[in-house]
């Protein structure tokens, strides 16, 4: 089962609301405020595929490169402690720090 909404490379963020009996979207990991809603599961997904469109051609109008979802870059700042760890870890593995990094947290995200 994917519980996730993607089209064109954007993903939406969805709630819903038992007070309005609606689902109610944003276009999720971009600054840009971009919302849809539907009644229903088929509305919801065609107002989302709507919304990328309209943000799209919103974007091409006014001459504004779209913003993707993710740059790809992450800074963190952990302890010391937990840097230390990570470190030896992928060290140990005859991995970089960024690879080892992004195989864990490629995992970690998989296991959602």
């Amino acid at each position: 089962m994917n519980r996730n909404l993607s089209y064109k490379g954007y993903y939406a963020a969805v709630e819903f609301s038992a007070e309005d009996d609606l689902f109610i979207g944003r276009i999720a990991g971009i600054n840009d405020v971009v919302t849809f809603e539907g009644e229903s599961v088929a509305e919801l997904k065609t107002a989302f595929h709507e919304a990328v469109d309209d943000y799209l051609a919103a974007c091409a109008e006014i001459g504004k490169k779209p913003e993707k979802a993710y740059s790809g870059q992450l800074m963190l700042r952990l302890s010391p402690e937990v840097h230390a760890k990570a470190a030896l870890a992928a060290e140990l593995a005859g991995k970089s720090l960024n690879q080892w990094s992004e195989e864990a947290l490629s995992a970690a995200a998989d296991a959602e």
